[in-house]
Formats: C-alpha cells, structure tokens, sequence
C-alpha cells in the first residue's frame, strides 16, 4: 500500500541520475509493499530510528525492504510514478545478479533531488560520526538531522571556525558539518583491521533487513558500510561479495577478511568480519539475524556447520 500523498517531481525523468536528498533513504521491492508501520521511513525527512523502534522482531526482517541508500548518493531513475514514486538503480551499490547498472528497487520521489552540473565539484569527504546534523550555517540551526556514518559528500569550500561547507543535494547553498565529524576520503586502500574497527563501532545496532545505517543494518550491509567508510564499493549482497573479494586458505584468516556461510546446495546466504586469527575457535562480527543486533562471538557449532569459506577484499 502507499501512505503518501500524490507528488511528482517533474524534474526527475527516467534515463536520468539524481541524488538521495534525506539523511537514509530506503529501497523498497514495490511501493504496493510498503506498511503502515513504514511511514516513519517515507516522509520527506525520514525517520529512521523511530520507525525501527516502531517495529517488532518480524516486521524488522519484512522483505519488503531491500536496501538504503545515505545521502548525496546517486542514482539512475529508470521510471516516474504520478503517485510519487521512482524506480530506481543505486549505481553506489553493486548488483550483478539483479542488474549491471546496480541495486534496483523504489523509492519516494520526494527522497530524490535532481544532479546539478555544481554538484561533484569539490574534494570528497566522508562522515566517520556515528551520527550527526548539517547545519544551516556554521554552528546554526540543523537543516539535516540524523546523518550517519559512511555518508559521502563534496565539500563546497574552505572550513569555518570548525564547520566545512558540504553540497547536499536539493539544497542551493551549501550546508555545514562539524570539522571533526567529516573526514578526507582516504586515498589510499585501507587496512583490513582499519576496516574491522569501523565496524566494532556498530556493534548492537538492530538487525534490519535490508539496512546499511548505524540505525539498523544487515549482514552484508555491515561489510558494505565498513568499506564504504574508506571509500571502497563492495556488492550490496553476500553472494556478490563473495564473488568480488579472493578466497584465503582455510586457517590463514585474519582479522577484516570475511566469512561466507552456505547450506548444502545453496546459494551463500550470510556472511561476518573475521574478528580473531584462527585458534580454538573462530570469531566474526557479524549482523546476526537470530540475536537480531550486529554481535561479535565465536562461531556456534551450527555456523561451522555451513561456514563454506574465507575470503579476503
């Protein structure tokens, strides 16, 4: 069902790139899929963490969630809805299986914003706070709340007082973010245990299917947004992350490689951040969808059972 008004954004056309304009926008299978329980999510400034509070165990793993998408990141609109929705593909997010060009799904076209020929200008920096706010001018009121970590921006000039000027799509003049909370994207690829302790920082963030937030997040989400961080693009699903990194032997993991977990004649279905060398036991990180938050453990006897390798990105 769809809970939004009518809207359509006439400057958004198929065949054409645009850029998520909130802080977390969500990819949905169909908007016909979408809940009562999800309108915190389709607002025109979404609110991510009330509508995962707002939901029990189940309705946080609903497949009718695909993925989200942080703000500033592109986009190829493929369709417009006169009802406010855009199909989309996440060019950021890597989805051989489902379409070269990236993840497919949908999305309010009110989370959208048009690419200016201004945008991409600037040096690239990326958020490394779990959370924080763009301001309207430096220290001034929060033009954009909730804006998390992993997010990628263009910075619009030279730093204030503390605050960098940052473009943001939808908005003509540039925004603000704290000096601290917005890092240089790194220009060099970093170490896996640089990687590991970005994502130690998620831990006991709900499990959510489809997320990649620090509000909610996925299996694959926590490795795609750990790498993210430095500004490497990983697929979105575990079976493409599979195919996209280099298998160790097994016994020569390390910490930041990554564990893939099948069923017997299965498609890989999950996978964690190696978090130990190898001994007694293996540990990983990982989003759990049994504990239903992102846990660090040792592997339980029913996860080697289906542990079917160890790769390395």
């Amino acid at each position: 069902m769809s809970t939004r008004e009518p809207e359509v954004d006439v400057e958004l056309q198929p065949g054409h790139e645009a850029a998520v304009r909130v802080a977390v926008a969500t990819l949905w299978s169909a908007p016909e899929a979408v809940r009562p329980i999800d309108r915190p999510a389709l607002g025109a400034h979404t609110d991510i963490p009330g509508w995962i509070a707002g939901m029990d165990a189940e309705q946080q793993v609903g497949e009718c969630v695909l993925s989200q998408l942080l703000l500033g990141e592109r986009v190829l609109v493929t369709q417009v809805r006169p009802d406010g929705w855009a199909h989309v593909v996440a060019v950021h997010q890597p989805a051989p299986r489902l379409d070269p060009r990236g993840y497919p799904g949908w999305l309010p076209t009110a989370h959208l914003a048009p690419l200016t020929p201004t945008q991409g200008g600037g040096p690239e920096i990326v958020v490394d706070a779990g959370v924080t706010g763009l301001r309207a001018t430096p220290g001034g009121p929060v033009a954009v709340a909730g804006v998390v970590l992993g997010t990628r921006l263009h910075r619009a000039g030279p730093p204030r007082d503390g605050w960098l000027p940052v473009q943001v799509p939808g908005h003509d003049r540039p925004l603000w973010i704290r000096e601290t909370d917005g890092v240089p994207l790194p220009a060099a690829a970093p170490e896996a245990a640089e990687v590991l302790a970005v994502a130690e920082r998620l831990r006991e963030v709900a499990y959510v299917w489809g997320g990649v937030s620090g509000h909610g997040i996925d299996c694959s989400g926590l490795v795609h947004l750990a790498w993210r961080r430095f500004g490497v693009t990983l697929p979105r699903d575990a079976r493409d992350q599979a195919t996209a990194t280099t298998p160790v032997p097994a016994g020569q993991e390390r910490p930041g490689d990554l564990y893939f977990f099948a069923r017997p004649g299965r498609g890989i279905h999950h996978v964690g951040i190696v978090s130990a060398a190898p001994g007694d036991d293996r540990r990983m990180l990982h989003a759990c969808y049994r504990r239903r938050q992102v846990v660090e453990e040792a592997l339980p006897a029913e996860r080697v059972a289906t542990l079917v390798a160890a790769h390395r990105v």
